[in-house]
């Protein structure tokens, strides 16, 4: 070997050498920087501020969260009024790709069945649901069947899926269930579910009424709960598990009384239909205690199927201000005779009155001769109305509307309440104003002011709420006693003022005497006012007017207050407002004062209504037999499901109670019906009354036997014995 070869064999040698012992160094560097960088992990689990334990636990750890329950709405007997529920929006998948591991269809695949089985258990026709069935995009994965597919109940998606209609498919989603559908829908209000884009949670909010006035309470509090898992989804035995439960919202429970709110409903759904008027108010009050058993307004909505939730948003009982009219002759005759400024013997010239240049007119422009201030009330006179003002003076006056609190808003609690104005600042305006013209008012603030006399001078705050209860320790959070809002006339005044009210009823020229009820004394007093044409002066035409009625009965001590207005009604000359009037006053308040003759009969004639729910009709029967009531099945089904009287309520024997069932619903046998079973009849089959006459029902325009369905038209002629 040369010595060249042998020098270049030393270098290369060599540079392996060096090659070898930079590898092994650079090993060992990067071996210790890793050995480093593991122990810095190993003891301290954190890596760029991630903490390994924690990120390990998240990642075997699966967090749910707990849905809440938004508390339940009561009527004054515990039956819910609004409450959660789920329901259900229904798709039809079309793509023909989508089949199940085993390979067998799991879209539409015979469109014809699948629409006539839809058409039988749907509001939808077989003719659309087949045209939704087959879309013009001939490549669409999945149709809806458009209102009809949408907000579906338990009970009818269970009906479809008992169809076994391959491609049918449901969301479900959280909603909000109100049973009574037309059932003081403005008061009970809605809520509708809210998506929170922070959290992408849905949430039922309340959107008007009591259902807004009180969310916070009615809203409850999500829980989590989180499980540790191993790698393959099972839980571990000694995982981390953390719960947080759920806290339900509070229940409400309200004074509304489900039989005189239901009656109630009918039959201003009679009178509305008949007349068409641009608005209504109806409210019903227990005079001893405040207490709103039951209230309502036109237009109103249907709250379960929101049918009409369009037609109006505001609360007329509360939102609306208008001029009253003659009503508020019970409060000018009231504030006379309390600051002694009343002479009823008096006589004075009715027809016309001159205040400062400018005439005040009687209803009757000729008016009635040179009458008493007695018989001008029963007569209805404004000029009478006038005189007493001007006998007080309007400083006077002006202190009895601010002891009534006519200017001062109620304080219900419920959204856009108003207070109320007045026009006072000449004496035409402070002339008017006693007979219910230049002032403006809420049904509610007449309401209270009624309480006043009704009620011996002492002045209630209506209320129709009892108690709030948290349902997850049934502790009491909030209640609402009867309360005491001011003493605006004496005693002595209320009683007088009450004799004066049931002159308008019984005196031979008194004009209201159509709110005579057989058996009871009415104390009543009408109203007529002219409407505001919205630019400073009022309407014209014979149909320009705001007819009303407050009474209360018994007379003598009172026990309920009543109070309906109907705004521009289109009368057709059959009969007048005020026999319109009476058709929703005379039956609600009857109904109101038999039930209280009832509670006030011996115990040893009252029984308490068993509870119903969930029983066979047979046994149903037999213990409602044994405790001496009538029992009325509805339905083909096996079980009760509903009941028109609560569990636990008082009632007089022999009465009767309808109880409904689940399966097909035959019409039956209506005759010699009060007006007020018929119509919670109808209530509880979603039957739609249309009532005529007075009394017992005497015919049907639906047969016995006949199958009916929901929102079918039932029209029942009512006879007196």
């Amino acid at each position: 070997m040369s010595k060249k070869s042998l020098i270049g064999k030393r270098t290369i040698n060599s540079n392996r050498k060096k090659y070898g012992v930079g590898l092994l160094g650079l090993s060992l560097f990067v071996f210790v920087v890793l050995a480093l960088r593991f122990s810095y992990i190993g003891l301290f689990n954190n890596v760029s501020d991630v903490n390994l334990i924690k990120k390990a636990q998240n990642l075997y750890t699966q967090t749910s969260v707990l849905k809440s329950k938004r508390g339940t709405i009561y009527d004054a007997n515990n039956q819910p009024i609004a409450e959660d529920t789920s329901t259900y929006s229904m798709y039809a998948v079309l793509d023909k790709n989508q089949k199940s591991v085993n390979g067998k269809p799991i879209y539409v695949d015979d469109k014809k069945r699948v629409a006539r089985a839809l058409s039988k258990i749907l509001p939808i026709s077989y003719k659309r649901a087949l045209k939704d069935l087959n879309p013009a995009d001939k490549n669409a994965f999945q149709v809806e069947f458009g209102s009809a597919g949408q907000n579906i109940s338990l009970t009818t998606k269970q009906k479809i899926d008992a169809q076994h209609l391959r491609g049918i498919n449901f969301i479900q989603q959280q909603s909000r269930l109100y049973p009574n559908g037309i059932f003081a829908s403005h008061l009970i209000g809605i809520a509708s579910p809210v998506t929170n884009t922070k959290t992408d949670s849905t949430s039922l909010v309340g959107q008007m009424g009591i259902e807004k006035a009180f969310n916070n309470y009615l809203t409850g509090t999500d829980g989590i709960k989180k499980v540790q898992n191993d790698v393959y989804g099972y839980q571990l035995p000694n995982g981390v598990k953390k719960d947080k439960p759920a806290r339900d919202g509070d229940n409400i429970y309200t004074t509304i009384d489900y039989r005189l709110q239901t009656l109630l409903e009918t039959e201003m759904s009679n009178v509305y239909a008949q007349v068409h008027p641009s608005s209504m108010n109806a409210i019903l009050m227990n005079a001893k205690t405040g207490e709103i058993l039951a209230a309502t307004q036109r237009p109103t909505f249907n709250a379960t199927n929101k049918e009409g939730i369009g037609s109006i948003w505001r609360d007329t009982l509360v939102e609306d201000q208008y001029e009253p009219g003659s009503t508020m002759k019970v409060f000018t005759m009231a504030a006379a005779i309390n600051s002694k400024n009343y002479n009823g013997n008096a006589y004075y010239q009715s027809g016309k009155y001159n205040v400062d240049g400018n005439v005040v007119p009687d209803w009757n422009p000729n008016g009635w001769g040179t009458i008493t201030y007695n018989k001008g009330f029963a007569l209805s006179s404004n000029v009478a109305m006038a005189h007493l003002e001007q006998n007080m003076g309007p400083k006077t006056w002006l202190n009895y509307i601010k002891r009534f609190q006519f200017l001062k808003s109620t304080n219900t609690g419920l959204d856009g309440e108003q207070s109320g104005s007045i026009q006072f600042n000449y004496p035409i305006e402070q002339a008017n104003t006693a007979f219910g013209q230049g002032i403006q008012v809420t049904a509610m603030q007449v309401m209270r002011a009624l309480s006043a006399v009704s009620n011996n001078g002492k002045m209630l705050q209506p209320r129709f709420i009892t108690k709030i209860v948290n349902p997850n320790n049934n502790k009491v959070v909030k209640s609402y006693p009867k309360k005491v809002v001011g003493t605006p006339i004496s005693a002595d005044t209320a009683k007088q003022v009450r004799e004066h009210m049931e002159d308008v009823v019984y005196k031979p020229y008194g004009i209201g005497s159509d709110y005579k009820i057989p058996g009871y004394r009415i104390a009543a007093k009408t109203g007529t006012a002219q409407v505001s044409n919205g630019s400073g002066g009022y309407a014209s035409g014979d149909d320009s007017y705001l007819y009303s009625v407050a009474g209360m009965a018994p007379a003598s001590d009172p026990k309920y207050v009543m109070y309906v207005t109907m705004k521009q009604p289109n009368l057709n000359g059959k009969m007048t407002a005020s026999q319109y009037l009476a058709q929703i006053f005379n039956p609600v308040l009857k109904r109101a004062l038999s039930e209280d003759s009832a509670r006030a009969t011996s115990n040893s004639n009252s029984v308490k209504v068993p509870n119903l729910i969930g029983v066979s009709s047979s046994t149903a029967s037999d213990k409602l037999k044994a405790a001496g009531l009538q029992a009325t099945i509805v339905g083909t089904g096996n079980t009760i499901t509903k009941q028109s009287i609560s569990s636990g309520e008082t009632v007089f024997k022999n009465r009767k109670v309808i109880l409904l069932t689940s399966g097909t619903q035959r019409m039956i046998n209506l005759k010699g019906w009060s007006e007020s079973d018929v119509a919670v009849y109808c209530q509880l089959t979603g039957l739609k009354l249309s009532a005529s006459g007075e009394g017992v029902a005497a015919t049907q325009s639906i047969g016995s036997g006949t199958i009916i369905s929901n929102n079918q038209t039932l029209k029942v002629k009512f006879n007196k014995n």
